[in-house]
């Protein structure tokens, strides 16, 4: 059995995979890569790096690709869930290692995340958190190893074992807080989320697929319904009318001015709100019910 196993999911990847698995391989952390049905040479460049590829037909989104990936990796005692644009530098991967034999509450650990500008990304706050509350979102970066209220799936360490037995990610959700709902549900399972200050892994947030035409309405419809799907599954405040009232005229505005990039951005999200508020869901949306 391996101690542990790389899960990444590519789709449109390949100008971002081989950093990804070069670096991995520098760690020693054997990669299967779960390629959602790219249009480009990404399942290509996984095999000829020595990955294990598995291929979608279709591109069913980020976590139930993750789901699919977790699953096949069957001689794995941890998986390292991670998008393909995340670069772990040299030692991550043992100082995960280490902080999981350190903290054995620890449910869901992650490195230090540093953006391309250099800034440490570290959410202060969560809409779904259980505990460690913080409405106010007061930010204050760790000076070492800490809880936390939310943990990042640009890079994730699991039990395999408790990842399957708290129902990985939800396959309800194509994209975003995906990794919010995991959160809570492993805290609720009484584990801990830990920040593990000695891994560091570089990321360069959303450069994990190739830009395309109509990305940005789809990502912010996505990020819309998500956010109303995860409210309403824990008894929050359904944010959809909110999002639908702000989001709508400012869509209208943009489309008279001729500003696509503004409307795609406010239309994306009037959308995705007006979507739940109709009862439509993500699946159907991307043809996947």
């Amino acid at each position: 059995m391996s101690s542990l196993v790389a899960i990444v999911v590519a789709h449109d990847s390949e100008h971002a995979l081989p950093d990804c698995l070069r670096a991995l391989a520098a760690e020693h952390v054997p990669a299967l890569v779960v390629d959602n049905a790219s249009r480009d040479e990404s399942a290509a460049l996984a095999a000829a790096a020595g990955a294990e590829v598995l291929r979608n037909a279709r591109n069913e989104g980020y976590g139930r690709a993750n789901n699919r990936g977790v699953a096949a990796a069957t001689r794995a005692e941890r998986v390292l869930i991670l998008n393909p644009d995340l670069i772990l530098q040299p030692g991550a991967a043992d100082a995960l290692l280490a902080a999981a034999r350190r903290y054995p509450e620890a449910g869901l650990l992650a490195p230090r995340l540093v953006e391309p500008d250099g800034r440490v990304f570290y959410q202060p706050r969560s809409l779904l958190a259980p505990y460690l509350t913080n409405p106010r979102a007061k930010r204050a970066l760790p000076e070492g190893d800490a809880c936390a209220p939310f943990l990042s799936g640009a890079c994730l360490m699991v039990r395999r074992d408790l990842f399957l037995e708290v129902g990985g990610f939800d396959p309800n959700i194509f994209l975003f807080y995906e990794d919010d709902d995991l959160c809570r549900r492993v805290a609720e399972a009484g584990h801990a989320l830990v920040h593990v200050h000695g891994a560091q892994a570089l990321h360069g947030r959303g450069r994990s697929s190739a830009p395309e035409p109509g990305r940005v309405f789809r990502t912010r419809w996505h990020q819309a319904w998500s956010r109303a799907y995860v409210s309403r599954k824990y008894g929050l405040p359904d944010p959809s009318t909110g999002m639908l009232a702000v989001n709508a005229p400012k869509a209208a505005l943009a489309r008279l001015a001729l500003r696509r990039a503004q409307w795609e951005r406010y239309g994306g999200s009037a959308a995705g709100a007006l979507a739940a508020l109709r009862g439509h869901t993500a699946l159907a949306r991307e043809g996947l019910e």
